[in-house]
C-alpha cells in the first residue's frame, strides 16, 4: 500500500491513467486501451529518435576524427570473392570517393544492367554526383547498344542533367574496372562459367599503378565517342 501511489503517479505521468485529485483518498481510472497503446508507442518512438540522434552525433564526431588521421602510405590490396561480396566492395569504394570516379565497363557487365546490381551501382553514381564527385563512364559500344530501355531511361533521367557527369563509348575497352580519386583501382574478375556475373573484385591502392591506369583511361577517353543514354519509351 505504501508504494501504490508512486506506481499510479508514474502511470499518470505516462498518460495511462487519469486521477480525481479532489477525492480523498485520491482515485484513478485507466484510459481507453487504444489510447494507452498509442501513447506507449509514441513515447517509445521519441526515445528511439533521441537515441538515433545520439548515435548520429557520435558517428559524425568519429568520422571527423578518422578523416583527420594520416592515411596509410604505400601499396595495399584487398579482394572480395562472390557476386554479392564483389558488389559490396565496389559500392564501398564508390561511396568513399571524394573527387572523381572513372568507370570502365566492358562487355558484358554485371554493373551496367537493370537488375539489382545495376540499380545499386546507379544509386552509388548518383550519390557521388550529389557529393560533387565527377563521374565519367567509358562503355563498350556493344554494351550501350544492348542495354535495356529501362536502364537507358534511368541513366538519362537520373544522371544526364549533372554537369559533373559524362559518358563515352570505346571499342578498345577490354575488361571492367573503376578508378577512384586517382589513387585506387577496383578490377573486376569475371566468372569463367558466367561472363555476365562477377566472380571477384580486387581493390588495389598504389599511386604509381593508379597513375598508369589513369593515363590509359585518359588516352582512351580522348579517342572515344561521346555517348548519352536515351530516354527510350
Amino acid at each position: 500500500m505504501g508504494r501504490i501511489y508512486d506506481v499510479l503517479n508514474g502511470l499518470e505521468s505516462n498518460g495511462l491513467v487519469r486521477s480525481q485529485a479532489a477525492s480523498r483518498p485520491k482515485k484513478y481510472v485507466a484510459v481507453e486501451p487504444d489510447t494507452a497503446l498509442d501513447r506507449l508507442v509514441e513515447a517509445r518512438k521519441r526515445e528511439l529518435d533521441q537515441q538515433a540522434e545520439r548515435y548520429e552525433s557520435v558517428a559524425t564526431e568519429l568520422v571527423d576524427e578518422l578523416d583527420a588521421a594520416t592515411p596509410v602510405e604505400g601499396q595495399f590490396w584487398t579482394a572480395a570473392v562472390g557476386p554479392e561480396e564483389t558488389v559490396e566492395l565496389l559500392l564501398e569504394r564508390l561511396s568513399a570517393a571524394d573527387e572523381e570516379i572513372r568507370h570502365v565497363a566492358g562487355m558484358p557487365s554485371a554493373q551496367i544492367d537493370i537488375g539489382a546490381v545495376g540499380q545499386r551501382v546507379l544509386d552509388a553514381f548518383e550519390a557521388a554526383l550529389d557529393r560533387g564527385v565527377s563521374v565519367s563512364l567509358l562503355i563498350d559500344p556493344a554494351l550501350a547498344e544492348t542495354a535495356p530501355g529501362d536502364l537507358q531511361r534511368a541513366y538519362a533521367t537520373r544522371l544526364g542533367d549533372y554537369e559533373n557527369y559524362a559518358s563515352r563509348s570505346s571499342a578498345a575497352i577490354d575488361g571492367t574496372f573503376t578508378l577512384v580519386d586517382g589513387e585506387e583501382v577496383c578490377i573486376e574478375v569475371p566468372n569463367p562459367l558466367d561472363s555476365g556475373e562477377a566472380f571477384a573484385m580486387i581493390d588495389f591502392k598504389d599511386a604509381a599503378f593508379a597513375a598508369d591506369v589513369r593515363t590509359v583511361f585518359e588516352e582512351q577517353w580522348v579517342e572515344s565517342t561521346p555517348m548519352e543514354f536515351r530516354e527510350t519509351a
